[in-house]
């Protein structure tokens, strides 16, 4: 196994198709395929089952790719090891978070962590928790801060703060008619309401999907959207309703007049917003220093396990 090759798999994988990975490795189709095959030889078996679409792993491929990552992440450990013998310290953090934290945080924890590292670059990954979860665990992330109830194995999850997802409606809905702001309902009462939607890949967008099919309710959708800011004002101005955090509706002075929030009853609407990494990564002192300035700038204590 040689690194150029675990990276030629690990993007077909992702990619889902031989043809798209060659345009993301700037590689011609038949050039990959060519050297995937030629791996397969090398290994005396086959790793993906080309009969299926997307391409899929085979139990070998699945065998292979586990030793390719733990020896990915074998390479970036020694990388980072080596970088902090370096009396300027200089490297690269792939921060994963969605726009919203990244709004509420980035503003605070950038320019001090830029003026303590002045050569390590940040690298920002934009997408939905859900998303951004199954990055870091393909290693394409080495920090991401997200908000979730899942845990895959292959994570370590710290935990920062909890949240609670409300249903906000606007205050000329139906439903704010019905109900006191601050009253716990059931989501039934809001399914004949039009919804601001976040879109798949979003942690809320799984609170709301699990809600739904829960209680066979299948509400309208006015907008489906990638920006929670974007989302919620426009909830607040549509006569609609949306379920986000509640950290984000108090965080906007602007919208208290327009809209109210309800405790969602019978429901698992609390969200875990944990900073989380590979296991087995190791964290430089430049990565573990990021996350110290994030915790302090959310006034909560920074936890990390100790690294071997």
């Amino acid at each position: 196994m040689n690194m150029k090759h675990i990276q030629y798999v690990l993007t077909v994988l992702r990619e889902g198709s031989i043809t798209s990975a060659s345009k993301k490795l700037y590689v011609s189709q038949p050039a990959l395929s060519q050297t995937i095959k030629q791996i397969e030889q090398d290994l005396g078996a086959t790793i993906f089952d080309r009969s299926t679409d997307p391409i899929s792993l085979t139990y070998a491929g699945h065998k292979y790719v586990d030793a390719a990552e733990q020896m990915l992440d074998i390479e970036r450990n020694l990388r980072a090891q080596l970088a902090e013998m370096t009396t300027e310290i200089h490297g690269r953090i792939r921060v994963g978070i969605s726009v919203q934290r990244g709004l509420q945080l980035l503003p605070l924890v950038i320019p001090e962590f830029t003026r303590r590292y002045p050569y390590v670059t940040v690298e920002l990954v934009e997408h939905g928790s859900d998303t951004l979860e199954r990055m870091t665990a393909e290693g394409q992330c080495d920090i991401a801060l997200i908000a979730t109830s899942e845990k895959p194995n292959k994570l370590q999850y710290v935990l920062i703060e909890n949240e609670q997802v409300v249903l906000m409606a606007a205050r000329s809905t139906d439903l704010a008619h019905r109900f006191e702001d601050g009253t716990p309902i059931e989501i039934t009462e809001a399914q004949h309401e039009k919804f601001v939607s976040m879109r798949p890949g979003h942690s809320v967008r799984l609170v709301q999907d699990a809600l739904f099919e829960h209680h066979h309710i299948s509400p309208s959708i006015l907008l489906e959207t990638s920006n929670m800011e974007a989302g919620k004002h426009v909830a607040a101005r549509s006569n609609a309703v949306m379920l986000i955090p509640h950290v984000y509706v108090m965080n906007s002075l602007d919208l208290h007049y327009r809209v109210q929030c309800h405790p969602i009853l019978n429901s698992d609407s609390e969200r875990h917003f944990y900073l989380c990494y590979r296991k087995g990564l190791y964290l430089p002192r430049y990565m573990e220093d990021f996350a110290r300035i994030v915790c302090d700038k959310l006034n909560v204590p920074l936890n990390l396990p100790a690294q071997k």
